[in-house]
């Protein structure tokens, strides 16, 4: 049992069931046994002859009413005709019971019981009359007995106000946590304005302080993201600056430079395209994660995107000897959201398939359909033929600058913010994105993003298309 409202439901619920029974059981350990109720009815039985044959009617109604209010049983005595001498106007069932009927009920339900109806038949004095006593305990309010002797319907009744009383205790135990719980599932999956609403509660419980500090957490964490975003954005717009001055001063030095310092001004022209690149990236970054803004719903079609890509990849894999080769079936491939932003998003898996494949091998872009429980969603899968990454890192690969080896960081020219700008953008549109390593070798990486709900557009659609030079 995982749920915490089914244990203190269940909990309570037993407990006050353990309660009743053995309440029910303790009061029928005491109650009179069998043998004291014979002797009861012996003794009745000869003290009311005696009463009738010695005072008549008066006599015996006024032993049966000492009797009823000293011991708390009722009487009759019947004559050997089912006549009723006291004339007390006995009820029917002590007229059965007289008549030798049946005594309801005969045992207990679950534990054995002493009748509640007993009779016992004597001789008068001179032997002329039979005489008959029933004796029977007093009538009452007899809606919690049941047919033999238990309450049942009592039972019943108690059963179902214990449990309501019990499940509305446990809501109110385990609602704050059902609450902070998915204010944390929300916080976890990045959504840093999650509550857990514990002012809307008007409790001061432990759980609520819980609840509290919850809230404090999170908006302090809110806080920091905030800050660290636009520090980086703030650092980010301050580097452009001095970057496009050394720009302007780099084409003023080549326009004085000779042969012999052309090189290193083609190497800070090199490194400053870097920066740039650098710079751009961060600024991508930290408007992703600023987390205020909302995806356009401009569809983009998405096979032209991934076309484009895969036309300027292979253009850049010539470098290493290597090609890359798209798939795009016909069908409807529109997304909505920023063309700009998926076409980044794109193309940082695929450069990045590019950069650490091995040389002479291919890179295959492929783009299908899927179906999910929230409807149609586009796959792009980017396959290629490298070493992968081992299986502890597969995680890791979308973190912002997160790298395997430093030393090929390096030497591509990578500082891990392409993967981590790719699920950041994904994630901006309502998709993910995956990695898995291949069982032949090399790394594969999926990108899902929800398609439009319209009728595709038969003169939009596309066959097959490769892209590949150099065969």
């Amino acid at each position: 049992m995982k749920s915490l409202f089914l244990k203190i439901f269940l909990s309570f619920w037993g407990a006050q069931a353990l309660f009743v029974v053995l309440a029910i059981v303790v009061t029928l350990a005491f109650r009179p046994r069998t043998s004291s109720w014979e002797g009861l009815l012996a003794t009745a039985s000869n003290d009311s002859v005696n009463a009738y044959e010695q005072g008549g009617a008066p006599a015996l109604r006024e032993y049966l009413a000492n009797l009823e209010s000293t011991q708390h049983v009722r009487a009759f005595l019947f004559n050997e005709n089912m006549e009723e001498v006291a004339h007390r106007g006995a009820p029917e069932w002590a007229l059965r019971v007289a008549s030798g009927g049946p005594r309801i009920p005969h045992e207990g339900f679950i534990f054995p019981t002493p009748p509640p109806v007993l009779r016992d038949s004597r001789a008068s004095s001179d032997g002329l009359h039979r005489y008959t006593l029933v004796l029977s305990p007093p009538p009452g309010p007899r809606l919690f007995l049941g047919p033999r002797g238990l309450p049942i319907p009592g039972l019943i009744m108690l059963s179902i106000s214990s449990g309501l009383v019990c499940y509305l205790l446990a809501w109110f135990l385990t609602m704050p946590v059902v609450r902070l719980r998915a204010a944390t599932r929300q916080l976890a999956a990045g959504d840093l304005t999650a509550r857990s609403g514990a002012s809307n509660l008007g409790r001061s419980d432990e759980v609520a302080g819980l609840m509290r500090d919850f809230d404090a957490m999170a908006e302090r964490l809110e806080g920091l993201v905030k800050a660290q975003s636009r520090l980086l954005n703030d650092i980010s717009h301050e580097l452009r600056s001095p970057l496009a001055r050394l720009n302007v001063a780099l084409g003023l030095a080549r326009q004085r430079s000779n042969v012999e310092s052309a090189v290193m001004l083609d190497r800070i022209e090199l490194e400053a395209g870097r920066l740039n690149e650098l710079i751009g990236r961060l600024l991508t970054l930290a408007r992703l994660e600023d987390g205020e803004q909302r995806a356009p719903s401009t569809p983009v079609l998405l096979e032209e995107v991934v076309l484009s890509v895969a036309e300027d990849a292979e253009f850049e894999a010539q470098e290493r000897h290597c090609h890359v080769h798209s798939d795009i079936p016909a069908g409807h491939w529109e997304v909505p959201g920023d063309a700009s932003l998926l076409h980044s998003a794109v193309e940082n898996v695929v450069r990045n398939a590019v950069r650490y494949t091995r040389e002479g091998s291919t890179v295959e872009i492929h783009l299908e359909k899927k179906e999910s429980s929230t409807g149609s969603e586009a796959v792009v899968r980017v396959t290629d033929c490298g070493d992968g990454v081992p299986p502890d890192a597969l995680k890791k690969l979308f973190q912002p600058f997160y790298r395997l080896d430093d030393a090929r960081g390096r030497q591509t020219g990578g500082v891990g913010l392409g993967l981590a700008i790719t699920e950041r953008a994904v994630r901006f549109h309502g998709g993910r994105v995956a990695a898995a390593n291949r069982a032949e070798g090399g790394l594969v990486v999926e990108i899902h993003l929800p398609l439009v709900r319209s009728s595709p557009r038969p003169e939009e659609t596309l066959e097959p298309v490769p892209v590949s030079s150099g065969q």
